[in-house]
């Protein structure tokens, strides 16, 4: 019997040390446990990893001093108050972020970014495995162990520790999290100390750009600093999922917060103080010299726990993500796809300095991608208050999120316009923009957030709202069909067309301005428009009003969850008695 995590009983519970059953299939009330205290330690033990002293060094060979390099750090740090308030949105839904991320994007919408977040998780993830096996290659070495023998088993167990763990699932990588925190902690405490104990504080260190920062160093720092918080954008709702509706939406973005913070700002300081007293171009190398004698072991245990601890909720979250994309296997059997590409890019990337050099060159190239697509969920979450319509979201080409043959118009476009804006002033080793120059050098690709925002903002401001307080998946065609089934739910015997329709692209969504679904759909799964899932017309049928009352009575007692305000104060978008129904579908479990 497996380890139960906190109030969770029985074989269909969340347990450690057993394999979840769950994937993005949304989590029933009655299987939901913990608290905002357990989103700490998921942020706290998955940042604590050599990933932050290297980006705080980098800050300082960009030219930046001690304090300018720790301001830096700091603003990224706030980052995770950002971070850790999107993952309201698992409580609300009870499903993972690139579910969520149908909302603003479509179904269809929301692939490419699905793909390209999977790239990034599993390449993520082999980098921190070769830094981890490379930390456990170095510790074989102080025992005298050298040759191809260590290097293959440390290589190994980096990759066994991290592929069981993610492999076990939610409850498992939350506990390792936490117990990972506890002895990261303390050894990165000590770090901290010794580091700090020699810095130069007012000096720029001996790597860094001479002449002083400039714009260019200012903007550089700000996109390394930047880009690991982007990076955990598509996934916060993945581990608040499991998390009571009732948890408190400030309690749960004060403790992720925190955790990321303290975490990420502790190490990016450790590394600004390394930058300041030797040349961090190989920060581990330059960090070990620092340290006495009886402290390097040590470290290189920590490098090696640091890089599990990160890789484990990345590879995690990479499962998810395959579900996402339409792979029809449970989580744990999608993982083996996660598995299997990690474990032949870490061994190549382990044994080929070229292959992990222009990974890792990639990787920083992607947050052209993902500032804006940061920037649209964000905006579309603060215009939606977190409310969403949960079958929606699963329901697929029968839901309100098809919108028009699958994508949002709206959020296809602030997509548009930030890629624009961070194509052009984006300054990396793989692409430099053509304003980068005129700019002075600076690399603005962060600021493409806030463009894809705004712009998702402005378009978006009279055609997206909170879902009411439960939500109904419909069933609905591709663009003329939408329109035809939402036309059908505005009228009892009128052929005037419903009120919730915009002009600007809005019309297959459903979506009355006050946010409510325009379609009146029950989360039985029927039609407002009284349509069979053959898409036949509820024209000729019976529409009695006492027969469409008692039927929207039913299915509002039977939903479960979040969703738009029920029919019954809106009798014009009752369904049809004879309605058919049909059931919500859900992603395979084991």
């Amino acid at each position: 019997m497996g380890h139960v995590v906190e109030g969770v009983a029985g074989p269909g519970g969340d347990q450690a040390f057993r394999v979840e059953t769950r994937g993005i299939d949304p989590i029933p009330d009655a299987e939901r446990h913990g608290g905002a205290r357990d989103i700490f330690w998921v942020w706290f033990g998955s940042n604590l990893t050599f990933t932050y002293v290297i980006n705080g060094a980098l800050a300082v060979l960009f030219g930046l001093s001690f304090w300018q390099a720790t301001a830096v750090v700091v603003l990224g740090g706030l980052t995770f108050f950002v971070i850790s308030a999107a993952g309201l949105s698992g409580v609300r839904t009870g499903t993972a972020t690139l579910v969520i991320s149908r909302a603003p994007f479509g179904v269809r919408g929301n692939l490419p970014a699905g793909v390209l977040n999977w790239v990034v998780s599993i390449g993520y993830t082999i980098i921190n495995t070769v830094v981890g096996a490379q930390a456990l290659e170095a510790f074989f070495a102080d025992l005298g162990w050298h040759g191809a023998a260590p290097r293959g088993l440390a290589l190994a167990v980096t990759l066994v520790l991290t592929f069981t763990i993610a492999t076990w699932g939610h409850a498992t990588v939350q506990l390792a999290e936490r117990w990972f925190a506890y002895v990261l902690a303390t050894g990165f405490a000590v770090l901290l100390v010794l580091l700090l104990r020699d810095a130069d504080l007012t000096g720029h260190g001996p790597g860094a750009t001479s002449g002083g920062p400039g714009i260019s160093g200012w903007s550089l720092a700000l996109v390394v600093t930047f880009a690991g918080p982007f990076s955990y954008l598509p996934m916060p709702a993945d581990y608040t999922r499991y998390l009571p509706r009732t948890t408190s939406p400030r309690a749960l973005t004060w403790c992720g917060a925190l955790g990321g913070f303290i975490s990420s700002v502790a190490l990016g300081v450790a590394g600004v103080a390394a930058a300041t007293r030797t040349d961090m171009t190989d920060a581990v190398a330059g960090t070990e010299k620092l340290l006495p004698g009886w402290f390097q072991t040590l470290f290189l245990v920590l490098v090696l726990g640091g890089s599990v601890t990160n890789s484990i909720l990345t590879l995690y979250s990479s499962s998810l993500n395959l579900q996402v994309l339409g792979v029809p296997w449970s989580r744990a059997k999608a993982l083996m796809i996660s598995i299997a590409v990690t474990a032949l890019g870490s061994a190549g990337a382990f044994f080929l300095t070229d292959f992990t050099a222009s990974l890792t060159s990639f990787l920083s190239l992607l947050i052209i991608v993902f500032a804006p697509w940061s920037g649209v969920f964000l905006a579309d979450m603060l215009l939606r208050r977190c409310r969403y319509d949960t079958a929606a979201l699963h329901a697929g080409r029968g839901g309100g999120y098809w919108y028009r043959a699958g994508y949002h118009p709206t959020g296809m476009a602030a997509l548009l316009a930030g890629l624009v804006f961070a194509a052009l002033t984006c300054d990396s080793e793989l692409w430099t923009g053509p304003l980068v120059a005129p700019l002075g050098g600076a690399d603005l690709t962060v600021l493409s957030a806030l463009v894809s925002g705004l712009v998702y903002a402005a378009l978006a401001r009279h055609g997206v709202g909170p879902a009411g307080p439960a939500e109904p998946a419909g069933e609905a065609g591709e663009a003329g069909e939408a329109g035809e089934a939402g036309e059908a739910s505005g009228r009892a015997a009128s052929p005037r067309e419903t009120s919730g329709h915009a002009r600007s692209g809005h019309a297959a969504s459903g979506h009355a301005r006050s946010g409510r679904t325009a379609s009146g759909r029950t989360a039985s799964g029927r039609s407002a428009s009284g349509r069979s899932a053959s898409g036949r017309s509820a024209s000729g049928r019976t529409t009695a009003a006492s027969e469409a009352s008692a039927t929207e009575a039913s299915a509002t007692e039977a939903s479960a969850t979040d969703a738009p305000t029920p029919a019954a104060s809106h009798p014009e978008a009752s369904a049809p008695a004879d309605a058919p129904s049909h059931s919500e579908p859900t992603a395979p479990r084991d």
